[in-house]
């Protein structure tokens, strides 16, 4: 499923387990060596789906260490994200020649607990929600919406080097599987203009939604940011209009 969300650059892998510590790099086992077994399950499986990942794009096996929020740690050239819930686990890479950034998430597909949504969602972003609900009842849209907006984190941290709030950056999700997210603060510069917003795709099965957002490489053409800020436009305008 998670393939479906994902551009044609980018290679993806799949578990719907957790594989035995022993798929770690020592200095990877290090880093989880006093956390509880659930985090050194969560962190193998992360591991071994990367390099399940980058195999597809011609790379050995390599250690993948944390940085300091823990975040993965790509080899040069690579820009890349990891998703991990019950019953499934994934990671997606690209060459950053062609992938500036990609984000990816899971979530099982059920309601958000009690009071999530609240702490997450704008005002227009809840009003929207219940639009959706009336449209596509079989969707749960609030799940979505967190998935969609940690998927556009992933993205965007790798970026930026800071933290993004839940509530700067407004998501607009349609019922064809697509959203966007205009960011509320500045952007990173990239490929010389600063991000104002990100596209992404979205999918939902029986057990799991997915999203994905990613920032295209543009050399000598337009912006991610300019692209992605028209897109948003455009898709504003429908839901307004249409």
């Amino acid at each position: 499923m998670i393939g479906a969300v994902l551009p044609p650059e980018a290679s993806w892998a799949t578990l719907d387990h957790d594989p035995g510590p022993e798929v770690l790099f020592p200095a990877e086992a290090a880093i989880v060596a006093n956390s509880v077994a659930s985090r050194r399950a969560e962190f193998a499986a992360g591991r071994h789906c990367a390099r399940l990942a980058l195999e597809g794009l011609g790379i050995p096996p390599v250690p993948i260490p944390s940085g300091p929020r823990g975040e993965p740690r790509w080899p040069d050239g690579i820009v890349g994200s990891l998703t991990h819930c019950a019953g499934f686990r994934a990671a997606a890479v690209a060459r950053r020649a062609d992938v500036r950034a990609v984000g990816i998430d899971a979530e099982p597909h059920a309601p958000l607990p009690e009071g999530v949504l609240d702490a997450i969602a704008l005002p227009e972003e809840a009003a929207h929600l219940r639009e959706l609900r009336r449209d596509r009842p079989g969707v749960d849209w609030d799940r979505l919406l967190f998935s969609a907006k940690e998927s556009v984190y992933k993205a965007w941290f790798p970026l930026a080097a800071r933290m993004l709030g839940f509530d700067e950056a407004r998501l607009v999700l349609t019922a064809d599987g697509r959203f966007t997210a205009r960011l509320l603060v500045p952007g990173p510069v990239v490929d010389g203009r600063a991000l104002t917003g990100f596209a992404g795709r979205w999918a939902a099965g029986e057990h799991h939604v997915v999203t994905s957002v990613h920032v295209p490489a543009r050399p000598g053409g337009a912006a991610p940011g300019e692209t992605h800020a028209s897109e948003i436009e455009a898709r504003e305008t429908e839901e307004t209009h249409g």
